[in-house]
């Protein structure tokens, strides 16, 4: 089989996929958002022709779904690296120099907040608030917590993600 039939066979299995995912939440109120989380689960983000089929499902506006996707910040439309970096810009955090360690972040990975490396290995996020004040200025790489940080430490964290097996511990 080659690779253009794999594709389309994957692509058909999880359409399949979402249709049983609509299916066994589509009697429950407020069922858009669980199905949202399940398939999000399933892809990794949110593709568009998911939204369709959990719209065509649903019997809803495509604009509906999109209107979820867009309004809470735990979707995404587009793909996440293997490293999901997020800085806190948070008060304490900025207060304390997490502006310089964003932009040291985005000049290394040479990307912006809400993009993803072209090699799928780094996404970068900001947010408001990690709850570490007292370690700021801090950022989480997959959840991991790095504190009392300074610009001149990001190159050393992002190596570490690249040579380490991929693992930042």
């Amino acid at each position: 089989m080659n690779a253009n039939a794999r594709g389309c066979m994957e692509k058909d299995e999880r359409t399949h996929l979402v249709t049983d995912i609509v299916a066994k939440h589509k009697n429950s109120k407020g069922a858009l958002i669980p199905i949202l989380h399940e398939v999000q689960e399933l892809y990794g983000y949110l593709p568009v022709e998911a939204q369709e089929t959990i719209a065509k499902e649903m019997n809803v506006p495509i604009s509906e779904v999109f209107g979820v996707i867009s309004f809470y910040s735990f979707f995404s439309l587009n793909p996440k690296g293997k490293h999901k970096i997020s800085i806190c810009m948070g008060t304490a955090c900025y207060v304390k120099g997490s502006g310089p360690i964003l932009d040291k972040l985005k000049e290394t990975l040479a990307i912006g907040v809400g993009e993803t490396t072209e090699d799928g290995e780094f996404t970068l996020e900001d947010c408001r608030c990690l709850g570490a004040c007292g370690l700021a200025p801090v950022l989480t790489i997959n959840g991991k917590v790095f504190g009392r940080l300074t610009k001149d430490d990001i190159p050393e964290i992002i190596e570490g993600c690249k040579t380490e097996g991929g693992s930042v511990l």
